[in-house]
């Protein structure tokens, strides 16, 4: 390959012939995407660049990412990033790569926020210590873990400016809880498209957990969204509970059973952790379920993507709690039933 001319039509029509010959079910798709990668074209100026040789490097790197795609890679793992809504998240592979059908999720929990009847105050506090160690670089800046912002008076703290005000540990606004966040494509994408909401994120995963503040500190959300590392709402500061507008989550919903069955491509290169669901599909949900009256305000929202089996045993399980006004199953992007949305008393 690297001793002949490659111009950027030949490298496209070779690798969607090659893509294609190993199983790829769109490989034009593909081969656009990754050379958008490597050459940073967009897709149309791949095609009005046609007659344009790539470069040694770029030939490289293409070699190498036709190479990983062709062994069933997903191409969000290969170029590092995809877009999602409105933003761009970058992904790696040990976190779960984000659905079109979570968009629909994302657009039940923003009919939550806007119905909030309640705009709390800020809470004044000092945050505590983060579970599991001291904080990292990038939250002993903003202090963002647990939902914590820095108050305006903070930065003349040691400047001998006087007595300084309490920190604030969460500042006005509707607060919305994400359990679950993987890339924090949820959470991210509700304040970015709701700007004045604050948002607890959580993961049970180290490397998720980084991954979504990357991409929060990339998008300029660290002001807005906190992430946390814990089981569920572990590591939530107990002092925003019950204040919570919305509780969103994308759990683990697939059925045991049904895991192995999945294409490759997914249960070859993502989490298990986040797919397997247990035995129906629901472990993970009783749990948020059993969860959400303490977490969420009177009226608050509970929204949660399901398998499409087994969404409607769960809209079952929020009725026989009770406590609750409404309890429906919503569709996703295919038709198939997907959301579930369910609404407090209150």
């Amino acid at each position: 390959m690297a001793n002949q001319t490659w111009t950027i039509k030949r490298i496209l029509d070779w690798t969607r012939g090659y893509l294609g010959r190993r199983g790829d079910e769109h490989p034009r798709l593909s081969a656009e995407w990754l050379l958008s990668d490597v050459t940073g074209l967009s897709r149309v100026q791949v095609y009005m660049n046609f007659d344009k040789p790539l470069t040694p490097a770029e030939l490289d790197a293409m070699h190498h990412a036709v190479e990983r795609r062709g062994r069933g890679e997903p191409l969000q793992y290969v170029t590092g990033e995809m877009p999602f809504r409105h933003i761009v998240l970058h992904c790696e592979r040990g976190v779960l790569i984000p659905r079109p059908e979570t968009e629909v999720l994302v657009d039940a929990a923003l009919e939550g926020v806007d119905a909030a009847p309640l705009a709390f105050p800020a809470i004044l506090g000092d945050a505590p210590e983060p579970v599991g160690g001291e904080a990292s670089a990038s939250d002993a800046g903003d202090a963002s873990s647990r939902g914590v912002e820095p108050a305006e008076g903070d930065a003349a703290r040691g400047q001998g400016a006087g007595p300084a005000e309490p920190p604030v540990l969460v500042g006005p606004g509707c607060r919305v809880l994400e359990i679950g966040t993987g890339t924090g494509c949820v959470a991210l994408s509700i304040a970015s498209e709701r700007p004045g909401t604050r948002v607890v994120a959580t993961d049970l995963s180290p490397q998720a957990v980084a991954l979504a503040m990357r991409n929060r500190d990339a998008l300029g959300l660290a002001h807005a969204v906190g992430v946390v590392e814990g089981d569920l709402a572990s590591a939530v500061d107990q002092r925003l509970m019950g204040t919570f507008s919305v509780l969103v989550s994308n759990p683990p919903y697939i059925p045991s059973a049904v895991v192995p069955t999945l294409p490759q491509e997914v249960i070859g290169y993502e989490p298990g952790l986040a797919l397997d669901g247990g035995e129906d599909g629901l472990d993970v949900f009783r749990r948020i379920l059993g969860l959400a009256p303490r977490a969420l305000a009177p009226g608050g929202m509970l929204c949660c993507e399901l398998f499409e089996d087994n969404v409607g045993a769960a809209a079952v399980l929020v009725r026989a709690q009770g406590g609750w006004a409404s309890a429906e199953v919503r569709e996703d992007l295919t038709h198939r039933p997907r959301v579930l949305v369910a609404v407090r008393e209150g």
